[in-house]
């Protein structure tokens, strides 16, 4: 009788039972015996290793980098398309702001021409540091920086402290007069600028309707009420005009304007006033400004733009 080994062979200890079971059944001529069940062994160490789990897991492995080179790939793309966007708003900003003035990049506010980053100024940093810890240490510091930058920061008045004196001729007449300027010493040619800049818009304010003291609605208005306007009553008020003007002319420290005022329209004079006093006190001192005459102490007709100390300036 021959002998297996049962673990590693299941299969030929089965057809070895099956064929001593078949011999005794023949020899004993039995009806009622049947062949045995199957024979069910749990599968052995040996039947395992048959398993094709490991193929399979090499398999993954060899997948997963696979997997993972078209994942970073993938991610690689996605992170240029998103620096191309990036870079694309950038220079969208960046055209925008050229176009309204201003800039986007790293250089802070940028007008008509380069200016300084002042949110990365260090001396603002240092100034504004230790604002909270010692509130009197930084506004020392602020003094300090003013009075070594006085000149820049503060403008100096250039003009007169004696008030500016305001005189009507005998002769003045809203249609056809002059305005005469005496001032305590020849204008710079930059205070002369000033003051046509200054007879220029009050000629285009008046001539615009704006020194209307019929229609003072809100200016005569109770204060303590909300303001409110009736257009109607604007619209029927009786306009005005400031008709013609002619160009300043420069004599030494004499200067002259003639005005075609049109209607008498006292508010025009005030408004004129008030901005040559300012100018008086801050820019260039003005002794007397005289209205009406055609002739004004030592004025000479006769002298032209070509000689020294006349100038003639459009308005």
């Amino acid at each position: 009788m021959l002998l297996f080994p049962t673990r590693a062979y299941p299969s030929l200890l089965h057809l070895h039972q099956s064929l001593i079971f078949s011999n005794s059944c023949h020899k004993s001529k039995s009806p009622f015996l049947s062949p045995p069940p199957p024979l069910i062994s749990s599968p052995s160490n040996s039947s395992k290793i048959l398993y094709s789990k490991p193929n399979r897991i090499k398999h993954i492995k060899a997948k997963k980098p696979q997997n993972n080179i078209q994942t970073s790939e993938l991610d690689q793309e996605e992170e240029e398309e998103e620096e191309e966007e990036y870079v694309d708003e950038e220079e969208y900003e960046e055209e925008e702001g050229d176009e309204e003035g201003f800039s986007s990049s790293n250089t802070g506010f940028r007008g008509r021409g380069e200016e300084r980053d002042y949110d990365k100024d260090p001396e603002f940093g240092e100034i504004l540091g230790g604002f909270i810890d010692d509130p009197q240490k930084a506004h020392a510091r602020v003094e300090s920086r003013l009075r070594k930058k006085r000149s820049k920061v503060l403008h100096t008045k250039t003009g007169s402290g004696t008030p500016m004196k305001v005189r009507f001729n005998n002769r003045f007449s809203f249609s056809n007069s002059y305005i005469w300027f005496e001032f305590y010493k020849a204008p710079l040619p930059s205070n002369i600028s000033l003051i046509c800049d200054a007879i220029r818009s009050w000629h285009i304010i008046g001539r615009l309707g704006g020194c209307n003291s019929m229609n003072m609605q809100l200016s005569q208005a109770p204060v303590d009420r909300r303001p409110n306007y009736d257009a109607i009553q604007g619209a029927n008020v009786t306009p005005t005009t400031f008709y013609n003007i002619g160009d300043f002319e420069i004599q030494e420290n004499l200067g002259r304007v003639w005005v075609d005022i049109g209607t008498g329209e006292t508010l025009l004079l005030d408004i004129l006033v008030n901005a040559l006093t300012q100018i008086s006190s801050d820019y260039v001192g003005i002794k007397q400004v005289v209205f009406g005459g055609s002739e004004f102490e030592s004025w000479n007709e006769n002298l032209t733009s070509e000689d020294t100390g006349c100038s003639t300036h459009k308005i």
